[in-house]
C-alpha cells in the first residue's frame, strides 16, 4: 500500500504555531482562568480586543502565584474619568505591591503611583513626589499598554512600549510569591485586554531609582496604643479613661527619613471597631521649658501632653481644597509647655484611607531626652 505525503504549507505552519504561541502568552479573559469581583463587568470584544469592561472590582488570576517576571496588559483610558486602575502583584492577605494610573491626572506629576498596600491601607499621602510617579499624557482614543517587570526587591514600568523605563523603584515588602490582581477604574468603568505573564523575563533595564531627600533629627520610633473609635475623643473630660483603658505592645519607626506608617502594625479594616490609636513619645525635661514641636500626620490628630489636649487638625484628602491631597510632611507646629522631669506626648491618629501616618521633630533638644 502507497503511502500518501501531506503537503503543509510553511506559511500554515507558521500562522498555526504563531496562534498557539499567542494563546499561550495572553491569559484567556474568562471565568475559567479569572476570579470576578466587582460591581458589574462585561465580557466582550471591544476595540477589535477581547476584553472585560470592569466597573468597581477587580479581577484575580486563579490558581497561579507570581513572584519575578514580566505583567503586561492593555487598558482603555477615558478622558476625564477620575479613576485607579492597576495592577495589584505578591499579593498576600492584604498586604500587595501596587502600580496604578490616575488618567484624570494626564500629564501632571501625580498621573500614575507605585505604592504597597500595607495591611489594607494604599498609603500613597506617604509615598508621593518623582520617587513614586511621572508626569505622562495618556492616550484616550486608543490602549494604552502597561509593562510590568519585577526582580525580586525591585520594579520597573514602561508605557506604550517605550524601550527605557519610565519609573524605576524599590518594591516594599518582605520578596514573597503572591497573587495577580488587576483593577477597574471606580465608578467609571474601564476595558482591560491582552492580559500576560512571562515569569522567565525579570531582567531589569537601566535600574536607577529616585532618591528621596530624608528629613533630618526625626522622632525615630513611636510606640503605639491598639486601636479605638474616634467618636471617644469627643468629651475631653473622659480622656483620662481612654488612655488608660489602651494597651501598649507595638512601636513604628521612620520609614525613608520622612514618618512612620502606622499600618504597618495595626490593620485599619480588619472587622473590628476603630480608626484611631495613641502615638506616644515620653519627653525627660531637665527644667520647666517650652518647646517648639513640628509634626505631620494623616489623616486627623488630637494632640495631648500630660493627659491635657493641646491641639487637634485635620489633614486628609481635600479637606482644604479641591486638590490638596493630604501628604505627609512637618507642616504643623505646636508649643510644648514641659514640665522638670517626665512628660508624655500623645498623638491620637485617626484614619479614613490614604495613610496612616506620623512624624514631629524637635527644632532644639538642648535640656530634653526623648523616650
Amino acid at each position: 500500500m502507497k503511502r500518501r505525503s501531506i503537503f503543509i504549507p510553511s506559511l500554515f505552519i507558521s500562522l498555526f504555531f504563531t496562534q498557539v504561541i499567542v494563546s499561550q502568552e495572553s491569559i484567556p479573559l474568562d471565568t475559567l482562568h479569572w476570579k470576578i469581583e466587582a460591581k458589574s463587568y462585561v465580557l466582550e470584544t471591544y476595540k477589535d480586543q477581547a476584553s472585560i469592561y470592569l466597573q468597581r472590582g477587580a479581577i484575580t488570576l486563579k490558581d497561579e502565584t507570581f513572584l519575578n517576571g514580566t505583567i503586561e496588559y492593555d487598558i482603555h483610558l477615558r478622558e476625564n474619568v477620575r479613576g485607579f486602575p492597576g495592577v495589584h502583584f505578591r499579593v498576600n492577605d492584604a498586604n500587595a505591591e501596587e502600580f496604578y494610573i490616575r488618567p484624570h491626572q494626564s500629564g501632571n506629576p501625580d498621573a500614575n503611583q507605585a505604592t504597597p498596600i500595607t495591611n489594607g491601607i494604599t498609603p500613597w499621602q506617604f509615598y508621593f513626589g518623582p520617587k513614586y510617579s511621572f508626569p505622562y499624557h495618556y492616550k484616550f482614543d486608543d490602549w494604552t499598554h502597561v509593562k510590568l517587570v519585577v526582580n525580586n526587591d525591585r520594579a520597573q514600568v514602561f508605557l506604550d512600549y517605550s524601550d527605557t523605563p519610565n519609573l524605576s523603584w524599590k518594591l516594599f515588602h518582605k520578596v514573597k510569591a503572591g497573587e495577580i490582581r488587576l483593577t477597574g477604574g471606580g465608578n467609571q468603568a474601564l476595558h482591560i485586554a491582552n492580559i500576560s505573564i512571562d515569569k522567565e523575563k525579570d531582567t531589569l533595564k537601566d535600574f536607577m531609582p529616585i532618591e528621596r531627600k530624608p528629613i533630618e533629627g526625626l522622632i525615630p520610633n513611636w510606640e503605639i496604643s491598639d486601636k479605638f473609635e474616634e467618636s471617644l475623643l469627643v468629651d475631653h473630660t473622659k480622656l483620662n479613661d481612654v488612655i488608660e483603658s489602651r494597651t501598649w505592645e507595638k512601636e513604628i519607626v521612620v520609614e525613608e527619613g520622612t514618618a512612620a506608617n502606622i499600618s504597618r502594625k495595626v490593620e485599619l479594616r480588619d472587622g473590628k471597631p476603630g480608626n484611631t490609636v495613641f502615638a506616644k513619645i515620653t519627653i525627660h525635661s531637665d527644667r520647666p521649658q517650652t518647646k517648639l514641636f513640628d509634626f505631620g500626620y494623616s489623616d486627623r490628630v488630637m494632640a495631648i501632653l500630660n493627659g491635657q489636649p493641646i491641639y487637634k487638625g485635620t489633614n486628609n484628602f481635600r479637606s482644604r481644597d479641591y486638590r490638596y491631597l493630604g501628604t505627609i510632611g512637618l507642616f504643623d507646629a505646636i508649643y510644648l509647655d514641659l514640665k522638670k522631669g517626665k512628660n508624655t506626648l500623645l498623638m491620637a491618629v485617626s484614619e479614613d484611607f490614604g495613610g496612616w501616618l506620623i512624624t514631629g521633630k524637635f527644632q532644639d533638644n538642648s535640656g530634653i531626652k526623648i523616650k
